[in-house]
């Protein structure tokens, strides 16, 4: 990270939501050591204020991000942000044919809903000198068809959410990250027993032979935090997935 980056950072507030595991961890620690004041999101109490404490973050709250009530109370608090981070979201599959439709509707839930609820709750204490990063996916260029079509539509509304927010919300800078097959405990969780099999078949497949590290995509999500002219763009850090 560079002199300027780190200037960037220094003394800025950063709210990440899914700051407590995975890809928004690693942001929240870079982020950290660049200088910014860290509050994490996380669902549960306890294991949010573990890793805040673990790790030195300036703040943590708790709060389920389908719940627009607790997600009101949780920010209600918060003087000022200057980058906003939402990384939330569990893996949601089912085929629509098959699976509840209020268990898919969770993917939208838990992106685009999530987003409106928290951007309005926070108001005019978003910096206008600011940003906002959303998540997205390859699915939203790559559907498949093991019951993710859902997600894959959530996910491709994410990018064209953040290119709307970004004329509707200037001049704060809003983008996404949509990260390829990275090594996360969301992963381990929506793959179980079978992961290891999967992950061997991607390795032989992708252009790089192995996954995405956390660390490799939060380094994108700092990058999109402090390049002040990258704005209403996709960030596609996928080690060449979508090539294959």
């Amino acid at each position: 990270m560079t002199n300027a980056a780190q200037s960037q950072l220094a003394g800025k507030t950063a709210l990440i939501f899914g700051g407590t595991s995975g890809i928004g961890l690693e942001a929240a620690i870079q982020a950290k050591r660049q200088g910014a004041k860290v509050i994490v999101v996380g669902l549960g109490k306890a294991s949010a204020a573990k890793v805040a404490e673990e790790h030195g973050f300036d703040g943590w709250r708790a709060a389920d991000v389908t719940d627009s009530s607790a997600l009101e109370d949780a920010l209600k608090d918060i003087p000022t942000v200057d980058h906003l981070v939402l990384l939330a979201g569990t893996f949601v599959a089912g085929k629509v044919r098959d699976a509840e439709v209020t268990y898919l509707r969770r993917a939208f839930d838990e992106r685009i809903w999530a987003a409106v609820t928290v951007i309005r709750a926070l108001g005019d204490r978003l910096s206008t000198d600011g940003s906002i990063t959303l998540i997205s996916g390859n699915l939203a260029d790559r559907p498949n068809a093991y019951g993710t079509a859902v997600l894959a539509a959530a996910s491709a509304a994410m990018e064209a959410f953040a290119r709307g927010l970004a004329l509707e919300l200037a001049p704060v800078r809003v983008n996404t990250l949509s990260p390829g097959p990275t090594d996360t405990p969301i992963l381990h969780k929506a793959l179980g027993d079978a992961r290891e099999g999967f992950v061997e078949g991607l390795k032989k497949t992708l252009p790089l032979h192995r996954l995405g590290t956390p660390a490799e995509a939060g380094a994108g999500v700092v990058f999109l935090m402090t390049n002040g002219f990258m704005n209403g763009a996709t960030l596609n850090l996928d080690g060449g997935a979508r090539l294959v």
